[in-house]
């Protein structure tokens, strides 16, 4: 294993629980390949994995996606198989077949030119695969020998339909072209427009390679070379390499046609032509296998000769031909024809091109293009983000506002907005959050449920269920109200009114009246009374004696377990009157009526004592002179009961 895998993190790691990452096989503009073995089903995949850089974007992660659902749109066995697509964590992947082996570039790197057969087998599979794709209406748009996979066991495949789009969405984004610029079709260039037959121009472009071993165009910069594919046709590949036959020569001008509409019109029309070529010339693809004990494709094999396997048999021929090409001498007059009108085109688009070259000196000169872009320091303390826009050549200004999801400390947004391009030395104001607005809440107790939420509204708080409970305040009205701070802090009362931060919770505390009187009623009329407004009773009632409330009446009821207001719910114990308590009455017999008045009284009595109903005199000296003959009742009465006594000499 190399250094830079043993630095890569990915190395080793289960992807979405599934996927364990083995080595990296292949890094690319917008995603890195790697070897993996999906533990689900045991066997060995591709996964392409986009860069991280990227993972953001939603125009790559769109594009990213749309590879795997233009591969998986086809089932042909010339085009990489797509088993998956997903996203684990901060990693958008595609699951792919692996295929051991090489690419066409590594394998034109290594021989230069291929030969005739070596040509052949590779075009016919390639075009069998792209002729799928266009049935499915889908343009690969990236047609090159780096897509083109040779598998060991001899199949050929073509892959990485990430710029893939469907044949109606054929505009490319403004003035990006994508793709490959050696493989560029000229009205790409000249109107930024894509469909099938773009991908049959860039399949000419990579004919030719493979029968000359270079491309028909060089140039030391892109542009040079989106010119030429606009002005130039493409030389016969004989001038390179005598051995290429007429019959290629000719398909290789054929596909490469300036027109669009001089080209084969899909991958479908050209395999026809190609396989005829083959009946012609008595060359036939070899053909794959996956057998270890069979001879495949011999790739690295520079004998020009056709290659038949032992047992192998040619292709089928398509049973019908959509259109008889056009004899050779036929398409040569017509291009001809053509060659003399394209002197004024190539004038208009040489001033065309030496307008854009003074534009673009213009934009990035003094036009928008000198402009800077405003970073996004959102998330970020000052001193970080102030350290951003300082080195992006703009000037950092603090500034502060009250926010509800932005900690504080951090940057809540930028003065121009992100991403919005202004002069160098700009000066750009960082919104650093000051954590919630703290607001002071009036008095909320005594005002009515609906008015207290009405003059919560605008402090942005967490209006929580209310609680309802019984107050001697009327229905519906605030009794007190309770904050919960979203700091985690102690929780405090804001009935009469507080101090409180956005975001907070609180909740209102609202009367449902008095608790219902129940005194004098037999038990079961207060039980029935109490459960009608939502409280529970208590089957055990405590008992007590009475001297006002009759026996088995209810007296009143306990107070609430804990303290506090009753709420609905709780459960209430009854006091039940036992009736008045029975005193037994003391003997005064023979006391003097004094002695006799204070045992009584002491018992709670109220006494009465004269002679034949006559009240003795209060006071003096009777008292103590007069015994007591009788009194009545006896035995024991009620306390507060009157005793009478009957006094004599």
């Amino acid at each position: 294993m190399t250094t830079s895998q043993q630095a890569d993190p990915l190395i080793g790691r289960l992807v979405d629980g599934r996927y364990r990452v083995r080595a990296r096989i292949a890094r690319g503009g917008m995603a890195t390949v790697y070897v993996a073995t999906d533990l689900r089903l045991e066997r060995r995949i591709a996964l392409k994995v986009m860069h991280g850089h990227l993972s953001d974007d939603s125009v790559f992660q769109s594009r990213f996606i749309q590879e795997a659902r233009a591969a998986a749109r086809l089932a042909d066995p010339h085009v990489v198989n797509v088993f998956d697509q997903g996203q684990d964590g901060e990693l958008a992947y595609l699951v792919m077949e692996y295929l051991p082996g090489i690419t066409l570039r590594e394998l034109m790197r290594e021989q230069r030119r291929l030969t005739i057969p070596q040509t052949i087998t590779i075009m016919d599979a390639v075009l069998s695969g792209l002729a799928a794709a266009h049935r499915a209406g889908i343009v690969h748009r990236d047609v090159k020998p780096e897509n083109v996979l040779l598998a060991e066991d001899g199949r050929i495949k073509i892959g990485d339909f990430g710029l893939a789009r469907a044949t109606t969405a054929n505009t490319a984004s403004g003035a990006q072209l994508m793709g490959t610029i050696a493989y560029l079709a000229p009205e790409l260039v000249t109107r930024g427009t894509a469909d099938a037959r773009s991908d049959i121009y860039a399949l000419g472009i990579m004919l030719y390679e493979m029968l000359t071993g270079e491309q028909p165009y060089k140039g030391e910069q892109p542009m040079q070379i989106a010119f030429q594919h606009a002005t130039d046709s493409v030389p016969r590949p004989s001038v390179r390499n005598p051995a290429v036959p007429e019959q290629l020569d000719e398909l290789v001008l054929w596909a490469t046609e300036k027109t669009p509409d001089e080209r084969p019109n899909d991958a479908q029309e050209m395999l026809d032509r190609l396989r005829e070529i083959e009946r012609e010339l008595g060359v036939s693809p070899a053909p794959a296998t996956t057998t270890a004990k069979t001879t495949v494709l011999p790739l690295r094999d520079t004998a020009d000769q056709t290659m038949v396997l032992p047992g192998a048999t040619a292709p089928t021929a398509p049973t019908a031909v959509a259109e008889t090409p056009l004899d050779n001498a036929t398409l040569l007059r017509r291009r001809t024809a053509q060659r003399r009108s394209r002197g004024a085109l190539l004038l208009v688009l040489v001033l065309l091109l030496a307008v854009l070259a003074g534009g673009a000196g213009w934009w990035f000169g003094s036009g928008p293009g000198s402009k800077l872009s405003v970073p996004d320091v959102a998330g970020k303390t000052w001193d970080v983000a102030s350290a951003m826009i300082t080195k992006d050549g703009m000037t950092p200004v603090q500034g502060s506002e009250n926010s509800l999801k932005v900690p504080a400390g951090q940057a809540i947004r930028t003065d121009p907005a992100a991403g919005t391009r202004v002069d160098k030395k700009a000066r750009v104001t960082v919104m650093i959050s000051a954590g919630p607005a703290k607001h002071d809440v009036p008095k909320l107790d005594e005002l009515t449920e609906a008015a207290a939420k009405k003059a919560l509204e605008p402090f942005h708080l967490t209006l929580q269920d209310s609680v309802p409970l019984f107050s001697r305040a009327d229905h519906g009205i605030v009794i007190n109200a309770e904050v919960t701070p979203r700091s985690g802090a102690a929780g405090y009362e804001c009935g009469e009114g507080c101090s409180i931060f956005e975001g907070d919770k609180i909740r209102l505390l609202v009367s449902l009246g008095p608790v219902p009187d129940v005194s004098g009623m037999t038990v079961s009329d207060a039980t029935g009374k109490l459960t009608a407004v939502g409280l529970n009773v208590n089957p055990q009632s405590n008992e007590e004696f009475s001297d006002s409330v009759p026996k088995d009446r209810v007296i009143g009821y306990a107070d609430r377990e804990g303290g506090g207001n009753w709420r609905p719910g709780d459960t209430i114990t009854l006091t039940v009157s036992k009736g008045p308590e029975m005193i037994d009455i003391p003997d005064v017999k023979d006391m003097t009526v004094r002695d006799a008045v204070a045992a009584l009284q002491a018992k709670g009595f109220d006494v009465n004592a004269g002679i034949d109903d006559n009240p003795l005199p209060l006071g003096g000296g009777y008292w103590d002179i007069y015994h007591v003959k009788s009194y009545k009742p006896k035995g024991s009465a009620p306390k507060g009961s009157t005793i009478t006594l009957t006094p004599g000499l």
